[in-house]
């Protein structure tokens, strides 16, 4: 069945830079050719986290990492930051994304700069960035985030509604990882003019790939306004096509990650093309897939429209296995990302996550991947 495709976003950018984009090499995805089987199952990837492979600092709340390798031949992990003093909930209000720079995916990682500060209530994404995903699409980097405005107020106990509600999508481009960062004065994705969408008041959590057959595909967290302001809902996820990086991206408006009667069953995608098909791995709120509680799942399509649990649908809990045997668990593990090996392999996973219920000490933390020498890996 051919599903819809409406609700054109379109991009204010210069001509120069739109004609920089075109270009450059064909968007074509670099993968395993032969996929990765039907018979995927992350879990069994997963390996003991060296010391060295938890980025964290006292006087920062960090979340959101996403890493790419650089012609430098460094890894540049693109993360969210925000001061631990004014506790977990300013992430909506006080976020900005910085880089930093390590010699191997599993770090150790060293802070270098901010990519993304405030730049003033004048700008859609004036106050806030957040959630990054780095993706290299030919010769561009291209770094896809939220952004948001509002008042700079940050609640003892909640969120700040108005800059969570102001939350849109937007990519900065650059040509190295080092930048300078090429930002745009409209979000590449806007809520829908429709007050009935599924993303009419809030898009947020974009995960993005390059398509096998050119172009890219985006999945993306959406809010709707049926719910009990300010929260609204439900929560869901759509999905965006476009030929360029910077747009414009085409929507579909059918939720995928999602089950009947459930407000808001998934979160924090991110998403890949093994050579064969589409696969993704999001948080699963309370085990409604994996049925192992507060979770990562593996999710897959054929397409990228039309997505359901994988076989081996359970990664892993908020849990980490040190070098040394000993076990850790912890309060969060999301967000997650990949970084892929020059075969398009996944190597490592990327996480953010937290020790404590009140999260103020957060990290990001990259996990070991390597692939079980079975005939069902």
């Amino acid at each position: 069945m051919k599903l819809p495709r409406r609700d054109f976003i379109r991009l204010s950018s210069t001509v120069a830079l739109a004609t920089v984009l075109r270009q450059a090499p064909d968007l074509h995805a670099t993968t395993t050719s032969a996929g990765l089987g039907d018979d995927l199952d992350l879990s069994g990837w997963l390996q003991p986290v060296p010391a060295g492979a938890v980025f964290e600092d006292p006087d920062w709340c960090i979340w959101c990492g996403s890493a790419v390798r650089g012609d430098d031949g460094k890894y540049h992990l693109f993360y969210s930051r925000w001061p631990s003093r004014l506790g977990h909930y300013a992430w909506v209000t006080h976020s900005e994304i910085a880089r930093a720079v390590a010699d191997s995916p599993t770090g150790p990682y060293r802070h270098v700069d901010v990519v993304l500060p405030a730049r003033g209530k004048s700008f859609w994404d004036g106050s806030c960035t957040h959630n990054p995903t780095i993706l290299r699409v030919g010769n561009k980097f291209c770094l896809y985030y939220m952004g948001n405005i509002g008042d700079g107020i940050v609640p003892p106990k909640n969120l700040n509604w108005t800059h969570r509600n102001h939350q849109r999508i937007g990519v900065a481009l650059a040509d190295s990882p080092a930048g300078p960062w090429t930002r745009f004065d409209k979000p590449v994705v806007d809520i829908s003019t429709d007050n009935t969408a599924p993303d009419a008041l809030m898009t947020s959590n974009p995960a993005v790939c390059v398509r096998p057959d050119g172009g890219l595909l985006m999945v993306y967290k959406a809010v709707a306004t049926k719910g009990k302001a300010p929260f609204g809902g439900p929560v869901v996820h759509l999905v965006a096509t476009a030929d360029q990086p910077e747009g414009p991206w085409k929507k579909d408006l059918t939720p995928i990650f999602t089950k009947p009667g459930e407000h808001f069953a998934a979160e924090d995608p991110f998403i890949w093309h093994d050579g064969v098909r589409y696969r993704g791995i999001v948080k699963d709120n309370n085990g409604i897939f994996t049925g192992k509680g507060y979770s990562l799942a593996h999710w897959e399509s054929r397409d990228g429209f039309d997505w359901r649990p994988a076989k081996h649908v359970f990664v892993t809990t908020p849990e980490i296995t040190w070098t040394n045997g000993a076990k850790k668990k912890l309060n969060a593990l999301e967000r997650p990302q990949l970084i892929f090996d020059s075969a398009g392999a996944p190597r490592t996973l990327l996480c953010a996550g937290a020790y404590t219920s009140d999260r103020t000490r957060s990290f990001n933390v990259a996990i070991p991947l390597r692939r079980p020498f079975s005939s069902h890996s």
